[in-house]
């Protein structure tokens, strides 16, 4: 008998007398190893490794990123992704390619002549599409009183409202904030209610003048005012300027997450996506996903608002019809767009004014 042969008999009789336990503790560490591998060594390991950290750079813990790239290439990450969002708020828009239709603006309209709700679905999620045929229908709602959010639901219901999306960014620490410390700008019927910023400071902005015509990219508060702005907040980034997706390789470097984004078509109807995400059933789509969902739809100017586990869409007498991530279900949020029959009744309490320092909630609240 070779010596060969008689190792592996051995070695063959010792793993049989092994003990269930131990045998799946080797089968683990013989899988940890090979994974190992395979994501350290090999290009396409690379590449699922930099996806990974490129999600968790977009979530609430963005420094627990390092544990798949390290923490150099973490900030690499961190660093290049403002700098294209940055440079996709700078182009200029050209106004006059929306012409918007208000053939449709008479009052006490019906459901389906104010919106269309339709589902989508990719290879790994699930979403809804929204249209808002009359973009002057669309209002920046914010919370009744001072010292938190308000669930999107909640305001739908206490508005009277036809349909809500989640607006605006906000701080949010530990993923537990009271949605009442907003960031960048926050608009409401021409009025100003909140910015975080001086006046000739430019911020991240998507919103529509009083015209309806959508606004997306970089403005100070100055500009916006000129343009007759109506309705705003903060978020980004911009992702179709002029008709052109501003995503020309990659999948736009935030990984797969929940989404929340609006367009505006030449016809000035207005598209809302919202995608669930970090679930079994919707995992998330990437930027690009996004991207080419709206340019389908020849959409000439678009942006995101904010994502995650804030993602939602609410629909009145149906309730909430997406899926939000969060463990405690709808967020408490800032702001939302909401879409009116009759718009004009709505009027923002500025539940901002005379507050020095605003507390944002967090783990401890």
């Amino acid at each position: 008998m070779s010596t060969a042969v008689h190792f592996l008999q051995t070695s063959g009789n010792q793993l049989r007398s092994w003990s269930w336990l131990k045998k799946l503790q080797m089968i683990i560490a013989a899988l940890i190893s090979l994974g190992s591998c395979f994501l350290f060594l090999t290009p396409p390991g690379t590449y699922i490794r930099e996806k990974l950290a490129e999600t968790v750079i977009m979530t609430q813990h963005r420094e627990w990123a390092w544990i798949f790239v390290g923490a150099e290439k973490r900030d690499l990450l961190i660093t290049a992704k403002i700098e294209r969002t940055e440079a996709r708020g700078n182009e200029p828009m050209d106004p006059n390619m929306i012409l918007v239709n208000k053939a449709g603006s008479t009052k006490n309209r019906t459901m389906n002549e104010l919106i269309k709700v339709e589902n989508i679905s990719g290879s790994r999620w699930k979403g809804k599409k929204v249209y808002i045929y009359d973009p002057t229908t669309i209002r920046v709602v914010v919370p009744p009183k001072s010292g938190e959010g308000e669930r999107i639901s909640a305001m739908v219901k206490r508005t009277g409202a036809v349909a809500g999306i989640n607006g605006g960014g906000f701080d949010d620490p530990d993923g537990l904030g009271n949605g009442f410390a907003p960031i960048g700008l926050i608009i409401s019927g021409g009025d100003l209610l909140f910015t975080g910023y001086d006046s000739s400071v430019p911020q991240h902005v998507v919103g529509f003048t009083k015209a309806g015509i959508m606004i997306v990219g970089k403005y100070t508060i100055e500009e916006l005012l000129l343009k007759n702005i109506k309705e705003a907040v903060t978020f980004n980034p911009r992702i179709i300027a002029n008709g052109i997706p501003l995503i020309t390789s990659g999948d736009g470097g935030s990984g797969i997450q929940p989404r929340t984004a609006v367009g505006q078509r030449a016809d000035g109807v207005v598209i809302f996506i919202v995608i669930d995400g970090r679930q079994a059933a919707s995992v998330g789509a990437t930027e690009r996903e996004v991207q080419d969902l709206l340019m389908n739809e020849n959409v000439i100017n678009a942006g995101f608002l904010d994502g995650g586990a804030s993602s939602e869409l609410v629909i009145k007498d149906e309730g909430l019809v997406t899926k939000p991530s969060s463990r405690y279900g709808e967020r408490r949020l800032p702001t939302g767009f909401l879409v009116f029959d009759h718009p004009e009744t709505y009027i923002a309490p500025r539940i901002w004014d005379g507050i020095d320092k605003i507390n944002p909630g967090g783990a401890f609240d």
